[in-house]
Protein backbone atom coordinates (compact mmCIF):
# COMPACT_ATOMS: atom_id res chain seq x y z
CA UNK A 1 0.00 0.00 0.00
CA UNK A 2 1.64 3.41 -0.99
CA UNK A 3 1.61 5.94 2.04
CA UNK A 4 -0.44 8.01 -0.21
CA UNK A 5 -3.48 5.70 -0.13
CA UNK A 6 -3.64 7.50 3.73
CA UNK A 7 -5.37 10.56 2.62
CA UNK A 8 -7.00 9.56 -0.75
CA UNK A 9 -10.45 10.02 -0.86
CA UNK A 10 -11.45 6.73 -0.87
CA UNK A 11 -9.77 5.77 2.36
CA UNK A 12 -11.00 9.37 3.75
CA UNK A 13 -14.80 8.52 3.03
CA UNK A 14 -14.30 4.75 3.94
CA UNK A 15 -16.87 4.59 6.87
CA UNK A 16 -14.47 2.57 9.41
CA UNK A 17 -12.20 5.85 9.04
CA UNK A 18 -15.20 7.70 8.85
CA UNK A 19 -16.39 6.23 12.59
CA UNK A 20 -13.17 6.21 14.06
CA UNK A 21 -12.83 9.82 13.59
CA UNK A 22 -16.03 10.38 14.60
CA UNK A 23 -15.75 9.30 18.01
CA UNK A 24 -12.02 10.64 18.65
CA UNK A 25 -13.19 13.89 17.30
CA UNK A 26 -16.29 13.82 20.23
CA UNK A 27 -14.34 12.32 22.92
CA UNK A 28 -12.04 15.52 22.22
CA UNK A 29 -14.69 18.19 22.10
CA UNK A 30 -15.86 16.77 25.21
CA UNK A 31 -12.52 16.74 26.65
CA UNK A 32 -11.89 20.50 25.69
CA UNK A 33 -15.06 21.72 27.17
CA UNK A 34 -14.02 20.51 30.47
CA UNK A 35 -9.99 22.12 29.82
CA UNK A 36 -12.12 25.32 29.77
CA UNK A 37 -14.54 24.66 32.72
CA UNK A 38 -12.85 26.97 34.86
CA UNK A 39 -12.51 29.91 32.25
CA UNK A 40 -16.05 29.03 31.74
CA UNK A 41 -17.03 29.28 35.32
CA UNK A 42 -15.11 32.42 35.61
CA UNK A 43 -16.92 34.16 32.49
CA UNK A 44 -20.00 33.23 33.46
CA UNK A 45 -19.40 34.69 36.92
CA UNK A 46 -17.64 37.59 35.90
CA UNK A 47 -18.81 38.72 32.59
CA UNK A 48 -22.47 39.27 30.71
CA UNK A 49 -23.12 35.84 30.17
CA UNK A 50 -23.57 35.99 26.59
CA UNK A 51 -19.98 36.14 26.21
CA UNK A 52 -19.64 33.07 27.16
CA UNK A 53 -20.30 31.38 24.27
CA UNK A 54 -16.69 32.86 22.59
CA UNK A 55 -14.95 31.51 25.01
CA UNK A 56 -13.77 27.69 24.22
CA UNK A 57 -12.45 28.45 20.73
CA UNK A 58 -10.90 24.67 20.07
CA UNK A 59 -13.31 22.59 21.29
CA UNK A 60 -15.98 24.34 19.34
CA UNK A 61 -13.94 24.14 16.36
CA UNK A 62 -13.52 20.43 17.41
CA UNK A 63 -17.50 20.27 17.10
CA UNK A 64 -18.17 21.65 14.04
CA UNK A 65 -16.25 18.89 12.61
CA UNK A 66 -17.61 16.27 14.38
CA UNK A 67 -20.65 17.31 13.12
CA UNK A 68 -19.74 17.73 9.63
CA UNK A 69 -18.43 13.66 10.16
CA UNK A 70 -22.06 12.93 10.37
CA UNK A 71 -22.93 14.23 6.91
CA UNK A 72 -20.40 12.28 5.47
CA UNK A 73 -21.64 8.91 7.76
CA UNK A 74 -25.31 9.72 6.90
CA UNK A 75 -25.58 11.78 3.71
CA UNK A 76 -29.82 10.15 2.55
CA UNK A 77 -30.73 11.33 6.09
CA UNK A 78 -29.49 14.63 6.42
CA UNK A 79 -29.50 15.03 2.86
CA UNK A 80 -32.25 18.00 3.34
CA UNK A 81 -30.24 20.03 5.58
CA UNK A 82 -27.98 21.75 2.83
CA UNK A 83 -27.38 25.19 4.10
CA UNK A 84 -26.89 23.34 7.56
CA UNK A 85 -24.11 21.11 6.53
CA UNK A 86 -22.39 24.04 4.31
CA UNK A 87 -22.48 25.95 7.16
CA UNK A 88 -20.85 23.84 9.05
CA UNK A 89 -18.27 22.76 7.33
CA UNK A 90 -16.81 25.96 6.59
CA UNK A 91 -17.08 26.70 10.18
CA UNK A 92 -14.91 23.51 10.61
CA UNK A 93 -12.49 24.41 8.33
CA UNK A 94 -11.65 27.34 9.04
CA UNK A 95 -12.05 27.09 12.97
CA UNK A 96 -9.91 23.80 13.13
CA UNK A 97 -7.11 25.28 10.85
CA UNK A 98 -7.32 28.59 13.03
CA UNK A 99 -7.39 27.28 16.10
CA UNK A 100 -5.22 23.71 15.71
CA UNK A 101 -2.66 26.45 14.27
CA UNK A 102 -2.78 29.02 17.19
CA UNK A 103 -2.87 26.28 19.89
CA UNK A 104 0.64 25.08 18.92
CA UNK A 105 1.48 28.46 18.21
CA UNK A 106 0.81 29.68 22.18
CA UNK A 107 2.52 26.78 23.49
CA UNK A 108 5.95 26.82 21.59
CA UNK A 109 5.41 30.55 21.85
CA UNK A 110 5.04 30.30 25.99
CA UNK A 111 8.37 27.61 25.94
CA UNK A 112 10.45 30.34 23.97
CA UNK A 113 9.99 32.31 27.18
CA UNK A 114 10.98 30.08 29.55
CA UNK A 115 8.03 28.25 30.62
CA UNK A 116 7.67 24.18 31.02
CA UNK A 117 6.49 22.20 28.99
CA UNK A 118 4.89 19.02 30.45
CA UNK A 119 3.19 16.03 28.96
CA UNK A 120 0.09 17.50 28.98
CA UNK A 121 1.58 20.37 26.25
CA UNK A 122 2.77 17.56 23.76
CA UNK A 123 -1.19 15.81 23.74
CA UNK A 124 -2.57 19.11 22.98
CA UNK A 125 0.38 19.98 20.46
CA UNK A 126 -0.57 16.82 18.58
CA UNK A 127 -4.65 16.93 18.50
CA UNK A 128 -4.48 20.59 18.05
CA UNK A 129 -1.99 19.72 14.69
CA UNK A 130 -4.40 16.97 14.04
CA UNK A 131 -7.54 19.00 14.20
CA UNK A 132 -6.00 21.74 11.17
CA UNK A 133 -4.81 18.72 9.11
CA UNK A 134 -8.14 16.42 8.86
CA UNK A 135 -9.97 19.80 8.18
CA UNK A 136 -7.77 20.29 4.62
CA UNK A 137 -7.61 16.42 4.08
CA UNK A 138 -11.38 16.67 4.22
CA UNK A 139 -12.08 19.41 2.42
CA UNK A 140 -12.35 17.30 -0.65
CA UNK A 141 -15.65 15.70 1.13
CA UNK A 142 -17.19 18.45 2.04
CA UNK A 143 -19.73 20.41 -0.11
CA UNK A 144 -19.33 23.96 1.18
CA UNK A 145 -18.73 26.55 -0.92
CA UNK A 146 -16.61 30.39 -1.28
CA UNK A 147 -20.31 31.89 0.81
CA UNK A 148 -19.71 29.61 3.31
CA UNK A 149 -16.05 30.01 4.25
CA UNK A 150 -16.38 33.71 4.02
CA UNK A 151 -18.98 33.58 6.59
CA UNK A 152 -17.20 30.94 8.38
CA UNK A 153 -14.04 33.30 8.24
CA UNK A 154 -16.74 36.69 9.71
CA UNK A 155 -17.92 34.47 12.46
CA UNK A 156 -14.35 33.50 13.34
CA UNK A 157 -13.25 37.46 13.03
CA UNK A 158 -15.93 38.10 15.39
CA UNK A 159 -14.80 35.90 17.98
CA UNK A 160 -11.90 37.21 17.77
CA UNK A 161 -12.98 40.85 18.25
CA UNK A 162 -15.09 39.78 21.23
CA UNK A 163 -11.91 37.61 22.51
CA UNK A 164 -9.68 40.38 22.85
CA UNK A 165 -12.44 43.87 23.35
CA UNK A 166 -14.01 41.91 26.30
CA UNK A 167 -10.58 39.63 27.43
CA UNK A 168 -12.77 36.33 26.97
CA UNK A 169 -9.72 34.79 25.05
CA UNK A 170 -8.60 31.22 26.05
CA UNK A 171 -5.74 31.89 28.70
CA UNK A 172 -2.45 31.97 27.70
CA UNK A 173 0.59 30.39 29.52
CA UNK A 174 1.63 32.93 32.56
CA UNK A 175 4.85 34.00 30.14
CA UNK A 176 2.93 35.88 27.82
CA UNK A 177 0.64 37.96 29.80
CA UNK A 178 3.16 40.38 28.96
CA UNK A 179 2.30 39.61 25.04
CA UNK A 180 -1.31 40.30 24.71
CA UNK A 181 -1.11 43.08 22.25
CA UNK A 182 0.99 41.07 19.94
CA UNK A 183 -1.11 37.53 20.34
CA UNK A 184 -4.07 39.30 19.02
CA UNK A 185 -2.76 40.88 16.32
CA UNK A 186 -1.28 37.48 15.30
CA UNK A 187 -4.94 35.47 16.30
CA UNK A 188 -6.53 37.83 13.84
CA UNK A 189 -4.00 37.18 11.25
CA UNK A 190 -3.68 33.35 11.80
CA UNK A 191 -7.64 34.11 10.90
CA UNK A 192 -6.92 35.43 7.76
CA UNK A 193 -4.41 32.79 7.06
CA UNK A 194 -6.94 30.19 7.49
CA UNK A 195 -9.45 31.43 5.56
CA UNK A 196 -6.82 31.21 3.17
CA UNK A 197 -6.10 28.03 3.35
CA UNK A 198 -9.46 26.90 3.00
CA UNK A 199 -10.50 28.59 0.26
CA UNK A 200 -6.77 27.24 -1.49
CA UNK A 201 -7.50 23.35 -0.25
CA UNK A 202 -11.64 24.38 -1.43
CA UNK A 203 -9.72 25.33 -4.93
CA UNK A 204 -7.50 22.68 -5.19
CA UNK A 205 -10.28 19.84 -4.59
CA UNK A 206 -12.49 21.49 -7.45
CA UNK A 207 -9.35 21.81 -9.97
CA UNK A 208 -8.85 17.75 -9.30
CA UNK A 209 -12.45 16.78 -9.57
CA UNK A 210 -12.68 18.61 -12.73
CA UNK A 211 -9.67 16.81 -13.84
CA UNK A 212 -10.80 13.79 -12.95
Amino acid sequence: MKPSFLWSRPFLSSRPVLWLLFVCNLLGTIYGYIWYDNQLLDTWEKHPHWQIVFVPDSPTASLFFTLSLLFLLFPAGLSRFKFLRGLIEGLAVVTSVKYGVWAVSMIFAGAAQGGELVWQDWMLVASHLAMAVEALLYVRLFRFGTGMLLVAGAWTLLNDAVDYRYEVYPWLPQTLWDNVPQVMVFTFCLTIASMAAGWLALRGAKRAKTEF
